[in-house]
């Protein structure tokens, strides 16, 4: 048996899976009361809801990697600009489609990479909680296209901002920084 990821990459995985998720519920949460319609106001809340529970769990499981209770890292500095995009969406549709169409596919992969990367056996609390994610993405993404004439449909073509949002997460190839930060390394490896 061979295993894949350390304790600590592990922990630098879920940390920055867990600051994914704490940003996309603080981003629809801002969208909230901006967005005038209702319907799309009630879709976003349930969101929030499914991305705080998938937090809370990464939070968690995080002390259980020996990392601080509710640790979060920030990703890659090409994938948070790519998030801070998403998050600076001003248009309904653009929202609706920047979080379903875009961000959603893109978290839900990189959520599929770590399972492949790491250890079923040694590390299952992980992988339960990577399977309950992907189970929660793609209930949003169905949620999206079942609620119907009630969410405004996206556009035949996307929008400027869409299409630069869709260019900066495919330029943003990695989202787990998987090195130790600076501080915890020892000060010989350091020099």
């Amino acid at each position: 048996m061979t295993i894949k990821l350390n304790v600590k990459q592990r922990a630098a995985a879920v940390g920055t899976l867990r600051f994914v998720s704490v940003f996309l519920m603080e981003t629809l949460s801002r969208w909230i009361p901006a967005t005038p319609e209702m319907e799309v106001k009630m879709l976003f809340s349930r969101h929030v809801w499914r991305m705080a529970q998938q937090a809370d769990r990464l939070g968690r499981r995080a002390r259980e990697l020996r990392a601080p209770l509710h640790y979060s890292r920030k990703p890659q500095p090409a994938f948070a600009d790519a998030l801070k995009q998403l998050a600076a969406l001003s248009d309904t549709i653009d929202r609706v489609d920047g979080f379903h169409v875009v961000a959603l596919p893109i978290l839900a992969e990189h959520y599929r990479a770590y399972l492949a990367e790491t250890d079923k056996v040694t590390d299952e609390p992980t992988t339960m909680i990577c399977d309950q994610a992907l189970l929660e993405i793609a209930t949003m993404i169905e949620e999206r296209a079942t609620w119907g004439d009630e969410i405004p449909p996206s556009r035949a073509t996307d929008s400027d901002a869409l299409r630069q949002l869709k260019q900066a997460f495919a330029n943003a190839k990695d989202m787990i920084d998987y090195t130790e930060p600076a501080a915890a390394r020892p000060a010989a490896a350091r020099a």
